[in-house]
């Protein structure tokens, strides 16, 4: 048979519904309903059926509000900071001092380049994704130069995109023109 669990008398029934009622978020108005109906003597496994919430996470929500009191309802996520910058205000000055200045092996900067050189500033692994999102945060991007063919002729290729040009003011005029008649 299910247990019967104590919810400590920090609040009253009628509080606990009077919250459940007025709560904000989804999260803050289930915990306080779990609360109530758990003041009002209802079963853990009746409770769990109502709110579609698993046992152990009632006790688990009883247990902290039997300890802490309101403070343990709602969604606590707000509080946590997450997690701190790898690199502080200094050290992203000087890595945009390096980033402007050229890439270690005469080349352009790109995230491999960025996170080999934050591994060495910084002691542990950078890896490559950390270093091209370093790149984008300082509005910078990699900048590469189109592949161009060994054997590729330039006198060539001038020729092709002149008579491309022809071609499309060809098409232009005749497009005009059937336009103008319609």
């Amino acid at each position: 048979m299910p247990k019967r669990l104590c919810v400590s008398p920090y609040l009253s029934i009628d509080e606990l519904e009077k919250r459940y009622r007025q709560a904000k978020t989804v999260t803050e108005r289930s915990h306080y309903q779990i609360l109530w109906l758990l003041a009002q003597g209802r079963l853990s496994e009746e409770v769990a059926a109502v709110t579609g919430y698993s046992r152990n996470w009632i006790y688990e929500l009883v247990r902290s509000y039997n300890h802490m009191g309101a403070e343990a309802l709602g969604d606590l996520r707000r509080h946590n900071p997450g997690t701190l910058p790898k690199l502080d205000d200094v050290q992203q000055a000087n890595l945009l001092q390096a980033i402007r200045g050229p890439a270690p092996d005469g080349g352009l900067w790109n995230g491999r380049k960025v996170a080999d050189y934050l591994t060495e500033v910084l002691g542990p692994p950078v890896g490559r994704q950390q270093g091209w999102e370093y790149l984008k945060q300082m509005e910078l991007r990699l900048r590469v130069p189109r592949p161009q063919h060994q054997q590729s002729d330039i006198e060539e290729q001038e020729a092709w995109k002149k008579k491309l040009n022809d071609e499309l003011e060809r098409i232009a005029v005749s497009r005009r023109r059937r336009r103008n008649l319609v």
